[in-house]
């Protein structure tokens, strides 16, 4: 008999194992996205965390396992039906690169788009105000080949806010940005929660997840390690558990969030290195 998810998630999976040929990625998974929060993923390097976000929407099929948006089973929706309701920004999205930055945005209109395929009214104000709340407006008529790094992700951006999805999953979505940038792609990631929105985040910068997580995530070798408020589990056991890393963990005192702060390792090695004093 197949056990329900918990409807409160706006997507939940249990038993989820995926792999890559011989490789197992995800190892038995359980997993809960809470509606109206802002969940954030962390943890090393090649522990599953894109390939959690990806299984979820349905472009990685698990060998086994069930998957659930809001109360439905996964593998029973169409891709229409997954697009209207979950919007993925994976890390290397590809469009040729002759496109223009308006037609990009666009892109993110298709679920919504009749037989002829043509925007409509609504559906070309739903990309201006995309493109106002990413700082791409004034791009439009650029092409991709003409952006930075920069530019371009926050096109991609874009692109995915204008699919107008109640769930937004975005994969390492300050990749090629600077801090100034990262900070106003995470801002407007909190204002979308702000306005109701359900957003699943993969991000490396751990203070930063701290900061913007409503909802945190530690994964590590394919499963979950713990879940919950950060206030919660970001502890320094936790924390050397999942990373390997021994760390202070203090209270940022602008945000009231945790603060990881590593050990100095250079101060062991210094006094390991240091000659030794003669005796008298």
């Amino acid at each position: 008999m197949t056990k329900t998810l918990k409807t409160s998630s706006a997507i939940a999976a249990q038993g989820l194992h995926v792999s890559y040929g011989e490789r197992k990625v995800l190892s038995g998974v359980d997993v809960a996205v809470p509606s109206g929060e802002l969940t954030v993923i962390i943890g090393p390097n090649a522990c599953g965390k894109s390939t959690l976000l990806k299984t979820l929407a349905r472009v990685h099929q698990p060998s086994s396992g069930s998957i659930e948006l809001e109360g439905r089973p996964l593998n029973q929706l169409s891709t229409r039906q997954i697009a209207r309701d979950l919007a993925l920004l994976p890390q290397n999205p590809h469009a040729p690169a002759s496109v223009s930055v308006a037609d990009v945005v666009a892109l993110g209109r298709y679920p919504h788009q009749g037989l002829l395929g043509r925007l409509s009214a609504t559906d070309k104000r739903i990309c201006q105000q995309a493109m106002e709340a990413c700082g791409v407006t004034g791009l439009a008529d650029r092409k991709l080949q003409e952006l930075s790094g920069g530019q371009r992700q926050r096109v991609w951006i874009a692109m995915t806010l204008a699919q107008d999805t109640p769930l937004i999953l975005l994969d390492e979505p300050t990749t090629y940005l600077d801090i100034t940038h990262q900070l106003q792609v995470l801002d407007l990631a909190s204002q979308l929660h702000r306005s109701g929105r359900t957003l699943l985040l993969v991000l490396h910068d751990l203070n930063l997840a701290f900061r913007y997580a409503t909802h945190l995530i530690m994964m590590k070798d394919g499963q979950i390690i713990a879940s919950g408020r950060p206030t919660e589990i970001v502890t320094a056991e936790n924390i050397e558990r999942v990373f390997g890393l021994q760390a202070s963990i203090m209270t940022d005192p602008h945000s009231n969030t945790p603060l990881l702060v590593p050990f100095d390792t250079r101060v062991k090695a210094d006094a390991h290195d240091a000659p030794s004093q003669p005796t008298a």
